[in-house]
């Protein structure tokens, strides 16, 4: 019995110390981007700990890139992804070889697991793991049990941290694609949202049957320090 409260008194006070560092992390990000969805709006945090990924989604976004774009590939449970198919930009490089094959460094941060509505970086199987330009996805995923995580940590060989654990348990995610690509940044505001589109019917290719457009905007300062300040209140409910 006291060993089972005990148990119960940790897992309190991991989930305390998670709803702070929430807290604390949304008012030390300096960048938020809407995405204004047909499903609905979501809100993105990029992380200042990858700059290089957040410089470039940053520019994409003045491009135009995510103007008008597309969740073109969505896997229920597992990922929705949205900009340039893999295929596109593969074929692009074969037919275009001395333009090269333009990727971003990975930047990987221990912290930065891919629990659901954490915001990655597509690539293609290169030994580098370096990211596309133009692809970005949202972490769906799925909730994972003591078990199931232990098994991961033996086929992977990587230890998840007690923070990271309880994240996959109770929040969920992908934990298999952790140290193979780059998380960058996480949904804040719109999880809802996420989740409806990641539940979208899709064809034999993954591709939603009604398209799911959206444009990505780069929230002002005061707009950004509005949202954290009624975020950071009460988040309990995240």
């Amino acid at each position: 019995m006291i060993e089972f409260a005990l148990g119960v008194y940790k897992r309190l006070m991991l989930t305390v110390a998670l709803v702070f560092a929430f807290a604390c992390s949304i008012y030390a990000q300096q960048t938020l981007i809407r995405l204004k969805t047909t499903k609905g709006d979501i809100v993105l945090m990029l992380y200042d700990k990858t700059p290089r990924h957040r410089d470039m989604f940053l520019r994409e976004i003045s491009k135009g890139t995510y103007r008008s774009a597309a969740f073109n590939r969505v896997i229920k449970d597992f990922v929705s992804q949205a900009g340039e198919l893999d295929d596109s930009i593969l074929n692009r490089e074969q037919k275009h070889p001395e333009l090269g094959r333009k990727r971003l460094p990975a930047e990987f941060v221990d912290s930065y697991i891919h629990k659901a509505g954490a915001l990655g970086a597509g690539r293609d199987d290169n030994p580098e793991k370096s990211s596309y330009f133009n692809q970005i996805y949202l972490v769906a995923g799925k909730k994972f049990t003591d078990l199931q995580l232990d098994e991961l940590e033996k086929k992977t060989g990587r230890q998840l941290s007690a923070a990271a654990r309880e994240i996959y348990k109770t929040r969920g995610g992908t934990p298999h694609l952790d140290g193979g690509y780059t998380v960058f940044g996480e949904v804040v505001e719109g999880m809802e949202v996420a989740s409806l589109i990641n539940g979208v019917e899709t064809d034999t290719s993954d591709v939603p049957l009604e398209p799911v457009i959206f444009e990505a905007r780069v929230l002002s300062k005061a707009e950004a320090n509005r949202l954290k300040r009624r975020l950071a209140a009460p988040i309990t409910h995240r």
